[in-house]
């Protein structure tokens, strides 16, 4: 594909993914995720992100002023900022495909919400006290910080505090100035704002505006029932999308595997990911263990020097440490071709 094309694409579904978000009251970030993948190194997406939605929330804040519901925006806000640098500097910690499988899990759990009555949906924790608030406005700035991006992830808060259409897409927007651009701030901080980053980001904000001046008379023309469902429908696709998305990403590019085998007087589960290895091990004499593999460089001197030791002739060494009810120690494998030699050591 050309590069001309995917701008066409990119300026395409940047329109497209705002208006639906503005429909289904977020969601336009999580969109765009895949696709500017094709343009910038992972850790640049979220600088791009942040630019188009606070260039988003300007605008929807300039339209919808009037229906801000600033009684919420007073505590969510102060506990949210704080929360955005934590999350910006674990950016470079967190593999993405398993934020993104957490995710997916938090979005896809929301499926009763489905059935629950229209009126059910607007009362329901209505009354929610401000210390929830508090919490929800710090969980947001931490995941907005971390994938600058949070839309449908926190949909429930906002349809269930029994507030209007144009007071959801209001009072988020509201929310999430600040942390838009304090998110900016701390990216060009640790390096993550880059010339190709910011005019990637400028293509998004421009149709965020585009599509924000189209907001009111699509707000007139739906009601207040296919608001709610519309957006508990993309919450709930939305996170199983993610969810079988990351783990067959997991599977076919970090090999991924999870296997339960037979072992003398029990059985084992053994996860893999990519050369590491995490397993749960039962006997019915001794109960659970678990096991993970590690490297030499993690063992003690004193346990160096055994290892040292016991491997001069093997062929292949593999460390795995041990934990189980009031026990501990390292468990060394050893492979002389296709023999298996153990040795515990405490």
């Amino acid at each position: 594909m050309t590069l001309s094309f995917l701008s066409i694409a990119l300026f395409a579904a940047s329109f497209i993914a705002f208006v639906i978000s503005g429909i289904c009251g977020g969601g336009a970030s999580f969109i765009l995720l895949p696709l500017l993948g094709l343009f910038l190194p992972v850790t640049q997406i979220p600088a791009a992100i942040s630019l188009g939605s606070l260039t988003s929330s300007i605008s929807r804040l300039a339209i919808f002023k009037k229906n801000v519901r600033w009684d919420i925006v007073g505590y969510f806000v102060p506990t949210a900022l704080p929360a955005v640098w934590l999350g910006a500097k674990f950016i470079t910690l967190i593999n993405p495909l398993f934020m993104q499988l957490t995710i997916g899990v938090f979005l896809a759990i929301n499926l009763p919400m489905m059935f629950v009555p229209f009126d059910g949906a607007r009362t329901m924790a209505k009354g929610s006290s401000k210390f929830t608030i508090a919490i929800i406005g710090f969980a947001t700035g931490f995941l907005s910080g971390l994938t600058g991006a949070v839309g449908l992830l926190f949909n429930r808060f906002y349809l269930t505090r029994g507030l209007s259409k144009e007071e959801i897409i209001a009072t988020r927007a509201a929310n999430e100035l600040l942390l838009h651009i304090l998110k900016l701030a701390l990216y060009a901080f640790f390096g993550l704002v880059t010339i190709k980053s910011v005019s990637v980001g400028l293509v998004v904000a421009f149709t965020a505006i585009i599509s924000s001046l189209l907001m009111k008379p699509i707000l007139r023309a739906i009601s207040e029932k296919f608001f709610r469902k519309i957006g508990i429908t993309a919450m709930v696709s939305l996170g199983c999308f993610m969810l079988f998305n990351s783990i067959d990403l997991l599977i076919s590019r970090d090999n991924l595997a999870l296997k339960l085998v037979d072992v003398e007087n029990g059985f084992e589960t053994k996860v893999s990911y990519r050369q590491q290895a995490f397993s749960v091990e039962f006997e019915y004499d001794e109960g659970f263990e678990t096991e993970h593999t590690i490297n030499f460089s993690d063992l003690s001197d004193r346990l160096q020097n055994q290892v040292a030791y016991l491997k001069k002739d093997a062929d292949k060494v593999i460390l795995e440490e041990v934990y189980g009810f009031s026990k501990h120690y390292v468990e060394v494998n050893l492979y002389h071709g296709n023999k298996l030699t153990e040795f515990e050591l405490k």
